[in-house]
């Protein structure tokens, strides 16, 4: 089966890849990849090396190399040298203004019938009062643990 993302690298980037294996003082996962994506090369001035044997001589997996080919023919050689950043994770659901308004109702009279305030009646509360669309008990108890 042929190769999907074919590595060419240039001679500079080549060069820059052994000053940073020369280097030594970097992170073991950047050298390891550092080491091992020139071996990659199938360039006219690349080793070419099998997979398998790359594979073999970094201790890598055959996956994590196919993952370094496609980054470093989309992106560039230097790219799978650099950590991906963190997507933004969604914001809380009871944030700022609506956790003081999930513990307004927490320290007042629970409601006709109840013997307190459980978690559930606090989601169910902050619904009828239209401070979010649904929320689940779940997020109330961390809301009011942080709060605490």
């Amino acid at each position: 089966m042929a190769k999907r993302y074919v590595l060419k690298m240039t001679a500079e980037e080549r060069a820059d890849f052994a000053r940073l294996v020369r280097k030594g003082n970097v992170a073991g996962w950047k050298l390891q990849r550092a080491q091992a994506l020139p071996k990659c090369d199938q360039g006219p001035d690349g080793p070419a090396w099998p997979d398998d044997r790359i594979a073999e001589a970094f201790g890598v997996t055959n996956r994590s190399l196919e993952s370094w080919h496609r980054r470093a023919v989309e992106h560039g050689p230097t790219a799978v040298l650099e950590r991906k950043g963190r997507t933004p994770s969604t914001p809380p659901k009871l944030g700022g203004e609506n956790e003081a308004r999930l513990t307004a109702p927490a320290c007042s009279q629970p409601p006709q019938g109840a013997g307190g305030w459980s978690l559930r009646l606090l989601a169910e509360r902050q619904v009828e009062l239209e401070v979010i669309g649904s929320v689940s008990h779940e997020t109330v108890r961390r809301a009011l643990e942080k709060a605490n």
